[in-house]
Parts: structure tokens; sequence; C-alpha cells
């Protein structure tokens, strides 16, 4: 059991696995913040859109 153990401590092949979904878990983080960041800036582009698409419906009809 003990050699079982020790090999399993060595053994380094799922290490960069591990190490690239800690990668991806970070990713994942940043992109949130980014999108939290910019979600009030997205809403204001969407509303200014809607009010020309309404505006320009209205001159045209």
């Amino acid at each position: 059991m003990r050699k079982f153990i020790k090999a399993f401590v060595r053994d380094e092949r799922g290490v960069s696995a591990m190490e690239y979904a800690i990668l991806a878990g970070i990713v994942a983080v940043a992109l949130g913040a980014l999108a939290s960041g910019f979600s009030s800036n997205i809403q204001s582009w969407f509303s200014d859109l809607n009010s020309k698409v309404t505006t320009a419906k209205t001159n045209a009809g």
C-alpha cells in the first residue's frame, strides 16, 4: 500500500490537465467579471439603438 501511495504522489501525468482546469476556471471568472462590468454599457447601447429604430420607423410611416 505504501508503494502505491508513493507512486501516486510521484506520478505527474495528470498535472498538466489540472493546470489547464485551473487556468480555464480563472478565464471563466475573468470573463464573468468583464461581462458584469459591461452589462450597463451594453444595455445603454441597445436602448439607444431601440430609440433610433423607433424614431426611424415613426419618420418613415
